[in-house]
């Protein structure tokens, strides 16, 4: 799978009645959309927190989303949020459609490249996550509305995602490295392949895996038969992120090793392990394993 591709999911009809999150980005000779204005420290919401300016383009933006349900009336915007690279668009297609809702984002699209004059303003396609109905809509809101804050944390702290840093999931004591905010993701995936699955359920999940990680969703597990390491080695050259499992507790001074390292400083990965130092040694048994994926299931769980 390309970096480049768009992953659409297969097993769903994008003319249903449906919530989707639409991302669409910026194409790397535009101008960006906003800049970052107010203080990371505040709490989002609260005055003089960490929020968006709009640019010139950046309000043709605004206004084309803020619009797109007059153009298209079986469409609601629930949310959105214009940073200065790419759009987050959170919608509600509240009936079915005789055309799948990439044609209402092609449209938008199209019209703010004439508003603006200058050229395509968008990389092709967009990314899309789907609302499970397990998903709190409230999540997804205050996901969106952080945007600003997390950028602004990165920019500011560029050590912020080298640290190790102590945190409980769902009662339990432990350790974290690399970018605390993939925690907060509401559209995570626990990756977990059993020995009883046939090829065909295994074809199934995998493409449900690599949608997720191709449309910034962010794929939970230890990673550690053949199977799971081929689907995170597949998520990660498309671009995706990854919390990664771990039963080796973190030493003094630690460091991952130079993939990981870089993947934590880019943000795309968190590395977890109990504080206890719990499961450690070399080998992995059939119960740490078990212990290992009940915590990415926490993790997946925390998001809902």
């Amino acid at each position: 799978m390309s970096k480049h591709q768009i992953q659409r999911a297969a097993w769903h009809d994008y003319r249903s009645r449906c919530i989707y999150m639409i991302t669409i980005t910026k194409r790397w000779d535009q101008p960006p959309f906003s800049s970052l204005v107010g203080d990371y420290r505040l709490p989002t919401g609260s005055p003089g927190c960490s929020s968006t300016a709009m640019t010139p383009l950046g309000t043709i933006i605004q206004q084309a989303i803020r619009h797109l349900p007059c153009h298209e009336p079986a469409i609601k915007l629930l949310q959105y949020s214009v940073m200065p690279d790419h759009a987050h668009i959170l919608l509600f297609v509240t009936r079915p459609t005789a055309e799948p809702i990439g044609a209402a984002i092609a449209r938008m699209k199209a019209e703010i490249n004439r508003s603006w004059g200058y050229g395509s303003v968008f990389n092709p396609g967009f990314n899309d996550q789907i609302l499970k109905s397990s998903r709190s809509l409230q999540t997804l809101y205050d996901y969106i509305r952080d945007n600003p804050r997390r950028l602004a944390v990165r920019q500011a702290l560029p050590d912020f995602f080298r640290r190790v840093r102590n945190i409980t999931i769902n009662g339990r004591r432990c350790q974290s490295y690399g970018n605390q905010f993939l925690l907060r993701c509401p559209f995570k995936e626990q990756v977990v392949v059993h020995r009883a699955d046939d090829e065909a359920t295994r074809r199934v999940m995998r493409e449900r895996w690599l949608y997720a990680a191709a449309n910034d969703g962010v794929l939970v597990s230890p990673f550690i038969s053949p199977a799971e390491k081929a689907v995170r080695a597949e998520a990660e050259e498309a671009g995706g992120r990854v919390i990664l499992i771990s039963n080796n507790p973190f030493a003094e001074r630690y460091k991952p090793n130079v993939r990981d390292f870089d993947l934590c400083c880019r943000g795309r990965l968190l590395i977890v392990t109990p504080a206890g130092g719990e499961w450690a040694g070399e080998k992995v048994s059939r119960e740490v394993c078990m212990a290992m994926n009940a915590l990415a299931a926490d993790i997946y769980a925390a998001g809902a």
